[in-house]
């Protein structure tokens, strides 16, 4: 799923127990933010507004990549040198918009899936994209972000590496941090095994400490 690469940003561990292990916990911030995406999109749909065609839902995916997903939202603006659309008669400037909770984030985890999705409409659409934007419910404000070479190699590498992953069946070991006390999987995921080596020796500690 493309919007793994969201998760693997922010910890490896996390996008392993949910996209390999196929476990899921909800907490205020996840179903926040489902309920806004299902506000931005139900389904694939679009609406015209001048010289702009806004699509909701819009299927995409890349095969050099091996991975597809669903933009929130991509607007279609009119420009001569854009690329031809036939379905609206005419040529157009592509640009991704990804709604998110809260407000921008210190790492750059949010810019690397919308980059990702910038990667599959190139590749679908046969075109260069040059920014896609971020949008906050938080500040309700609109971050334009640059796609520069740069993402474009953060994510085909992280892609890469969570193909190898998943092959492999690997879950990373717990590498805890601040940011594991605003984790939904925090109860599955237990950091507090971090301090105490592996999962074997921290039951066997627990054991010897009940005799």
């Amino acid at each position: 799923m493309l919007s793994g690469i969201q998760h693997f940003a922010f910890c490896r561990r996390q996008w392993a127990l949910i996209h390999i292990e196929q476990q899921w916990a909800e907490n205020y911030q996840t179903v926040d933010g489902e309920l806004m995406h299902k506000k931005a999109h139900d389904g694939f749909s679009y609406e015209k507004r001048k010289d702009t065609v806004i699509t909701r839902g819009m299927p995409i995916y890349s095969r050099t990549m091996g991975v597809s997903g669903v933009c929130d939202i991509v607007e279609l603006k009119r420009d001569d040198a854009g690329v031809p659309i036939r379905q609206f008669d005419g040529k157009f400037r592509i640009m991704p918009v990804e709604y998110k909770r809260g407000k921008p984030k210190e790492n750059d985890a949010d810019i690397l899936q919308l980059a990702a999705q910038v990667l599959c409409l190139e590749e679908m659409m046969n075109c260069h994209i040059v920014k896609g934007a971020l949008y906050y419910g938080q500040t309700k404000r609109r971050m334009e972000v640059e796609i520069t070479d740069e993402y474009r190699e953060k994510v085909s590498a992280a892609f890469a590496e969570m193909h190898q992953y998943y092959e492999k069946g690997f879950t990373p070991r717990v590498k805890k941090t601040k940011a594991c006390q605003a984790c939904s999987l925090k109860e599955i995921c237990l950091p507090e095994l971090d301090k105490s080596g592996s999962a074997g020796s921290y039951i066997d500690r627990y054991i010897r400490e009940k005799d």
